[in-house]
């Protein structure tokens, strides 16, 4: 797969084309990208999957709060192993924003070679984002471009869309979530110094800072994870929350005990994959409880990634 830029031209007619944010790159994500494929391959044309750097809601509406699944990064990567032709990254501005779907097609195919354009069963496009599936195919018959609807993933977890896995994120749902994108939520960040109470319990634990402060974060709580760091993928619980039991005060903080694993990681890069929810996160009425719930927390996070690993392997 090549990476283009917005400032590069593409041969005219030579691309069948699809755009989105991908956000989460679900399996609806998927789905459409395999028609794309499909479409590209028979008409001899390359694949061409164009996203954008920011998200819409992002750029129109800066103000209200909104966190994406995923750095750009591993959006990248993810739209990677799905293996289209080419992929563009393109970013959304104010002027992208006035563009009606006319002006849009127009442009898709003068600059970027667009002869058909597959959009998602539910995807609009244009300022003028009311109008039919209808509109946008007469809309791509005055440029030249066939306007295609991709079938609608049907699949064991349907219906599956963005909104849908950044609602169940936020509400902690991580196995639901897991099941919408194919592969489990991650988080990435450093190993920073966090308040070390946790080893005079004997659950030390790694302080995960450093977290792209535009993405979205599960549900406050504790989760069993699979933590990638220092080259190594271990098995852990995390929990994020405010630590009440601990008067540690209003900061967010993400925290993660490594089961079996004592070595120094301060200032490493570390990836969590949220496999299961364990609890919400409350306040005890003390440290002995507090030990005694970890403990609990601790086995069942064991069991819990035992049989999911156990799954993923069969």
């Amino acid at each position: 797969m090549k990476v283009i830029g917005e400032t590069d031209r593409l041969p005219q007619g030579s691309t069948v084309a699809t755009i989105g944010m991908f956000d989460g790159v679900h399996l609806g994500h998927a789905t459409l990208i395999d028609f794309l494929k499909q479409q590209a391959s028979a008409q001899g044309k390359q694949s061409l999957v164009i996203t954008f750097l920011r998200h819409p809601r992002q750029v129109l509406r800066p103000d209200e709060p909104f966190g994406l699944i995923m750095p750009l990064a591993d959006r990248l990567s993810q739209l990677e192993a799905l293996g289209p032709d080419l992929l563009l990254t393109l970013d959304f501005n104010t002027e992208i924003a006035k563009l009606n779907s006319s002006q849009f097609i127009e442009l898709l195919h003068d600059r970027y070679g667009v002869t058909a354009l597959v959009a998602g069963y539910n995807h609009h496009f244009g300022h003028n984002r009311g109008g039919t599936f209808a509109d946008y195919q007469r809309d791509g018959e005055r440029h030249g471009v066939n306007v295609l609807k991709a079938p609608e993933y049907l699949g064991q977890y349907a219906p599956v869309s963005s909104t849908i896995v950044r609602g169940l994120i936020a509400a902690g749902r991580v196995v639901d979530a897991m099941h919408c994108m194919g592969r489990p939520y991650t988080l990435r960040g450093k190993v920073v110094h966090g308040f070390h109470n946790g080893r005079g319990l004997g659950f030390p634990t790694a302080n995960v800072g450093m977290i792209d402060a535009g993405l979205l974060l599960p549900h406050n709580g504790a989760y069993a994870v699979l933590a990638h760091v220092a080259g190594q993928r271990l098995q852990g619980m995390a929990n994020i929350g405010k630590r009440p039991t601990l008067d540690n005060g209003n900061q967010l903080s993400i925290e993660v005990n490594l089961f079996d694993f004592e070595d120094d990681i301060y200032g490493e890069d570390i990836m969590l994959e949220f496999i299961s929810f364990l609890r919400l996160e409350f306040k005890m009425c003390g440290l002995d409880e507090l030990k005694q719930q970890l403990t609990l927390d601790r086995s069942n996070a064991k069991r819990l990634l035992k049989e999911y690993l156990t799954t993923k392997q069969s």
